[in-house]
């Protein structure tokens, strides 16, 4: 009567071995939460976000916008062109503007050449003619001069040859001085002040034509649309922001590490980056490690609240389907060996 049956007993045993091993599984779980189990493995884990690249795009001239042709959520490549203003403006200024270089250029290269060859021939027709209208004055005051001394003219007639010998001798000196300009060409001064005045509209010329391709918005870098903040037809100021751009390639993150396990990592090491709600994992490489200790920023969310000293790490993640996004909490698992 003493004696318990053996089915009972059996059933004692087995609820005892259950119970055994349900304490024993969540003893082990919960050190490896609390980090009793498997805490000096050697991996870490850091936290951070990525990186918010963004860039606000607007017209380095002002003017009416004339199309926008991107919207919100379309990706752009290097060198599209996003938007432009009306260049009628720009393009009579440009009109202007060549007109000008080229009336300058055409004074630059007539001060160059000289003059032409018909025109020297003309001064030295002139100097030839000068000297035979002397020649004409002079023998005129000496016959006069004869005729005086017999009385049959007056000596106002004489003076009056005369007067005729010292204009044409006058006369004479200009033609010459002409022609020695005529061959000696332009002076030197007034050469470099005509290639000045070419210069200066050559470069009226280049602002123009500068600021006619500042009315084409092109995209630098490739990246994806956030905010179009005008629409065509608005009157723009320069600088004014037209469109922002989240520059998605590379993927960045800034994430943060302890003075305790900044020797667990290095510059060029790769490891990989995991965010909440998805299994997915990105390869990464260390890039940079900040040589300034700062206190942990409130964005930064670890199991443990830090109040610790710790050092920014920036880290270049190999994301080609832009499956993350700018400002998204990550975090980094960097491995025990420390390969790179």
């Amino acid at each position: 009567m003493g004696e318990q049956p053996a089915g009972v007993a059996g059933k004692r045993r087995l609820r005892t071995v259950i119970i055994v091993a349900v304490v024993a599984v969540a003893a082990y779980f919960g050190g490896r939460a609390l980090g009793l189990w498997g805490a000096d493995d050697g991996r870490l884990k850091l936290y951070g976000n990525v990186e918010i690249r963004e860039v606000q795009l607007g017209f380095r001239v002002g003017g009416r916008i004339d199309r926008i042709l991107v919207d919100e959520g379309d990706m752009v490549k290097p060198g599209e062109v996003l938007a432009r203003l009306d260049t009628r403006p720009i393009d009579d200024r440009l009109a202007g503007a060549d007109a000008r270089y080229e009336a300058a250029s055409a004074s630059a290269s007539r001060d160059v050449n000289g003059l032409r060859p018909q025109e020297i021939g003309s001064a030295r027709a002139a100097v030839t003619a000068a000297e035979a209208r002397l020649a004409e004055a002079r023998r005129q005051f000496d016959r006069r001069r004869a005729l005086v001394d017999k009385g049959f003219i007056s000596r106002a007639d004489v003076q009056t040859a005369e007067a005729e010998v010292q204009a044409a001798t006058a006369a004479l000196a200009t033609a010459r001085n002409q022609l020695s300009l005529a061959e000696e060409g332009v002076r030197a001064e007034d050469r470099a002040a005509s290639a000045a005045t070419r210069n200066v509209a050559e470069a009226e010329r280049r602002a123009v034509q500068t600021d006619l391709s500042d009315a084409y918005l092109i995209a630098v870098e490739g990246g994806q649309v956030l905010t179009r903040a005008r629409e065509a037809g608005a009157i723009v100021q320069p600088g004014q922001t037209v469109l922002t751009l989240a520059l998605t390639q590379p993927v960045r993150v800034r994430a943060y590490v302890s003075g305790a396990d900044l020797p667990k990592i290095r510059p060029g090491m790769s490891v990989t980056v995991s965010t909440d709600g998805t299994t997915q994992t990105w390869p990464a490489k260390i890039g940079f490690i900040s040589g300034v200790a700062e206190f942990t920023p409130k964005t930064v969310q670890t199991e443990q609240l830090r109040t610790d000293l710790v050092y920014r790490v920036r880290l270049t993640v190999e994301d080609p389907t832009g499956a993350l996004r700018q400002g998204q909490p990550v975090t980094v698992h960097v491995p025990a060996s420390g390969k790179r």
